[in-house]
C-alpha cells in the first residue's frame, strides 16, 4: 500500500509542470490561520487554485479510460467546471451575487474565446501545412444550447430596458421570468445530456486520425479508478476551501492591488479556473484533434451556461436570494458577440491559425473593457439585478 500511495504521489503530484505553484496551497492555509493580510490570503489561495484544475483534469482522464470517452468527456468537463461551481456556491452563500455571475460569465467568455482561440492559434501554427478539420455535428449542439442560454438572458434584459419609467420596473416579474428560464435551460441540458449519451452517441465520439500509425501503443491509465476517485475527492476539498479564501477576499485584494472587483472575477478567476481545459486543448490541437479541443471548450462554456448558472438561479430561490438572468448590458451584449463570433468561426468545418488569433484579441478587447469598467461594491443580499457605473 505504501509503494502504491508513493507511485500515486508521483504522478499526480510531481508530474505535472505547475508544481511550482502546488507550495502557494500551504501558504494559503498559513496566512489564514496567522492573519497575514486578506490580500495574501486571495493571492495564494488563488495560485493554489492553477494546479489543482489542472490536476483536476488529470484525474478525470485517468478515469475515462474505464468509462469510456463519451462519458469520461462529459465527467471531465463537468469537473473542469468544478472550480467555477464551487466559487459560486460560496460566492451565493455570502452574498456576493457580482462576484457569482461575473466568474460564471467570464468562464464562458474565457472558453469561447481565449481557450478556444488559443487552442485554434497553436494547432493552426503547428500543423500549417495540414489541412485542419473537424466535425461540425458536435459543434452544432453546443451551438444550439449556447443560443438558446442567450435567448433566456437577453429576455429579462430586454424586459428590463422596455420599462421606460423607473416607477413601472418590477424586479418580480423579472425575477419569475429568470427563474422560468433557469427551469427551461436545466430541461434543454438534461435533454444534450440524453441526445449525447444515449440517442446520438456517435456524434460525440472523436473522428479517428488517418494519419495515426496503426503500430502505436494505445495509451493507458497511469493509475487505478479508486485511486483517481480518492485523489479526486481530495482534491475538490481542497479546491472548497481555498474558494472560500478567495470569494471571502476579493474586495480587499482588489482595494489593495487597485484592480476592480469585476475584472478579477471575469477574467482572473475564469483563467485560472480553465487551466485545465486550456491546457487539455491546446496540447489535442497540437495533434490536429480539433473536434475533441472543441469538444472540450465549447462543451465547458454549454455546461456553465446552461446548467450551472440557471442551477445558480434554482439555488438562489430556494435560499430567499433575489438573482435574475440580467446580467446587464455591457456583460450581455459580450456574451452576444462571442457566442455568434465563435458560430461564424466553427460553422465551415475547417480551421486555420487566423481564426485563433481572431477569437484571442476579442478575448483581449473584452478583458481591457473590463478592466477600465467600475462597479460599486453595494450590499447584494437582496439586490436583483447588475447595474455598472
Amino acid at each position: 500500500m505504501l509503494r502504491a500511495f508513493v507511485v500515486n504521489l508521483q504522478k499526480v503530484i510531481f508530474e505535472t509542470k505547475l508544481l511550482v505553484l502546488f507550495p502557494a496551497i500551504p501558504m494559503a492555509f498559513v496566512a489564514q490561520c496567522y492573519s497575514l493580510g486578506r490580500p495574501w490570503i486571495f493571492g495564494f489561495s488563488l495560485l493554489g487554485l492553477t494546479p489543482l484544475a489542472e490536476r483536476l483534469s488529470f484525474l478525470t482522464e485517468q478515469i475515462a479510460y474505464f468509462t469510456g470517452p463519451t462519458v469520461g468527456g462529459l465527467v471531465n468537463a463537468t469537473c473542469g467546471n468544478a472550480t467555477e461551481l464551487i466559487i459560486a456556491i460560496f460566492a451565493l452563500q455570502k452574498r456576493k451575487i457580482h462576484v457569482l455571475k461575473y466568474s460564471l460569465l467570464g468562464s464562458i467568455l474565457s472558453n469561447l474565446l481565449l481557450v478556444l482561440g488559443s487552442s485554434l492559434l497553436c494547432g493552426g501554427i503547428a500543423n500549417i501545412n495540414k489541412h485542419q478539420k473537424f466535425d461540425r455535428k458536435q459543434a452544432d449542439a453546443n451551438t444550439l444550447l449556447l443560443l438558446l442560454g442567450l435567448l433566456c438572458h437577453i429576455v429579462p434584459l430586454l424586459f428590463n430596458l422596455s420599462m421606460t419609467d423607473p416607477l413601472e420596473m418590477d424586479g418580480a416579474s423579472v425575477l419569475q421570468l429568470s427563474r422560468a428560464s433557469g427551469i427551461a435551460m436545466l430541461l434543454a441540458y438534461v435533454a444534450y445530456l440524453f441526445f449525447q449519451l444515449k440517442t446520438h452517441t456517435q456524434l460525440f465520439e472523436p473522428l479517428e486520425d488517418q494519419d495515426v500509425d496503426d503500430n502505436n501503443i494505445k495509451e493507458t491509465a497511469s493509475i487505478g479508478c479508486w485511486s483517481a476517485l480518492i485523489w479526486l475527492c481530495l482534491m475538490t476539498l481542497i479546491i472548497a476551501v481555498l474558494s472560500e479564501y478567495v470569494v471571502g477576499t476579493i474586495e480587499d485584494a482588489s482595494e489593495t492591488w487597485g484592480i476592480s472587483v469585476n475584472f478579477i472575477s471575469i477574467i482572473l478567476l475564469p483563467i485560472v479556473g480553465n487551466a485545465a481545459e486550456h491546457a487539455g486543448s491546446v496540447i489535442f490541437a497540437f495533434k490536429n484533434k480539433l473536434d475533441i479541443s472543441l469538444g472540450v471548450a465549447m462543451g465547458s462554456a454549454s455546461q456553465i451556461l446552461m446548467f450551472v448558472i440557471p442551477l445558480c438561479v434554482v439555488i438562489a430561490w430556494i435560499m430567499g436570494i433575489n438573482m435574475s438572468l440580467d446580467f446587464g448590458l455591457l456583460e450581455t451584449g459580450c456574451l452576444a458577440f462571442s457566442i455568434f463570433l465563435t458560430a461564424f468561426t466553427i460553422q465551415d468545418g475547417n480551421s486555420h491559425y487566423l481564426k485563433g488569433v481572431i477569437l484571442t484579441l476579442a478575448y483581449v478587447v473584452i478583458g481591457a473593457c473590463f478592466f477600465v469598467q467600475y462597479v460599486p461594491q453595494l450590499d447584494e443580499s437582496n439586490s436583483n439585478n447588475l447595474k455598472p457605473v
